[in-house]
């Protein structure tokens, strides 16, 4: 049976946080991650969400999510996709729903006039480099994120 996409629901807030939990375990930063039930819930289906999620399926069993939102970029004058997360549980990986869920997000950008689908990958997760790079995605190898988080944060809002 091929793989489904659908978009995330209410219910199902519980299965996104333990797909959030089982990709940072494999990343190796389960104990970074704060997230509850309900900052998902509220984040996603609140009165006015900034972030969505389709959730991958095979055969009626949901096996991965792709956690995305709008951004924009000047340089192109369009919105386009960031994604977020991305994650297949182990068990279902080479099934098509990793493909599946890029290809959804990729259907919204063309529907949409949008001008780029963005994510980023950990320098040593081979597997998904490999995988993107058989999609065509380029690395930004020039460019380097930068994160404030925390008390940097508070510090330079008083500032």
């Amino acid at each position: 049976m091929p793989v489904s996409i659908r978009p995330a629901a209410p219910g199902d807030s519980a299965l996104i946080l333990a797909f959030i939990r089982e990709l940072a375990e494999y990343e190796k930063l389960l104990d970074d991650v704060r997230a509850t039930e309900d900052d998902v819930s509220v984040a996603l289906f609140g009165p006015d969400p900034k972030a969505f999620c389709d959730i991958a399926e095979l055969d009626g069993r949901p096996v991965g999510f792709a956690l995305w939102f709008y951004n924009y970029s000047t340089f192109v004058g369009r919105h386009g996709i960031y994604l977020e997360d991305l994650f297949v549980r182990p068990d279902a990986r080479g099934a098509g729903a990793g493909k599946a869920l890029l290809a959804n997000l990729a259907r919204r950008c063309v529907a949409e006039g949008l001008g780029r689908l963005e994510w980023a990958v950990l320098d040593w997760n081979a597997p998904s480099i490999a995988f993107y790079d058989s999609l065509g995605a380029a690395a930004m190898d020039e460019w380097t994120v930068r994160r404030m988080t925390g008390e940097a944060i508070v510090k330079l809002a008083a500032s």
